[in-house]
């Protein structure tokens, strides 16, 4: 028997296959969810820069608003002063009139005469003052308001701006009859 030798060729070696186990798997995992966490911020934070420079808006408009409206009180109060200046001028001048009047006629017509105009331009004058001190009220408290606008509808703000105007608008007629009645 004749032994046939056989050479056994090798087979080529296989190179090893890298395995992908759970490592890769987390790997992916925490890639896509840092990616997501990053998008998240990124959107928040664009949403936080849009809502700061509205607010940062807002309180450019109302402090330029309460700074226009501390420049209206502040002649309000001037006006105020003014008319109390010209109420004291008023009532030198009518104690002149009265004592110029007392002696070119009757004493008693003269001092029914004084009392009577005295009445008139008290009566007016305190019109004046009530309503200036009115107006002024109504401004020193429509800056209140928008001090802490954000709490208040526009519209009510709006319409109470518009009523404080009215009471200086009516203060301003006041004052302008009393000017008339004092002319000589």
């Amino acid at each position: 028997m004749s032994e046939v030798s056989v050479l056994a060729t090798p087979e080529p070696a296989q190179a090893p296959r890298p395995r992908r186990g759970r490592g890769s798997r987390v790997l992916a995992v925490l890639l896509v969810a840092t990616i997501a966490v990053g998008a998240y911020l990124w959107v928040t934070t664009v949403r936080w820069q849009r809502n700061a420079a509205d607010w940062q808006e807002k309180a450019h408009e109302h402090a330029e608003e309460v700074a226009s409206l501390r420049m209206q009180l502040e002649g309000a109060n001037t006006e105020l002063q003014a008319a109390r200046d010209q109420l004291s001028t008023a009532t030198a001048r009518i104690t002149d009139l009265a004592n110029e009047k007392a002696q070119l006629g009757d004493e008693n017509v003269a001092s029914q005469q004084y009392l009577d105009y005295q009445t008139q331009v008290s009566a007016a004058a305190a019109t004046v003052a009530s309503a200036l001190g009115q107006c002024v009220a109504g401004q020193e408290e429509l800056v209140g308001y928008l001090k802490e606008a954000d709490q208040y509808q526009a519209a009510d703000l709006n319409r109470y701006e518009q009523q404080v105007n009215a009471l200086c608008a009516d203060a301003e007629t006041a004052n302008e009859s009393l000017q008339k009645e004092l002319r000589p």
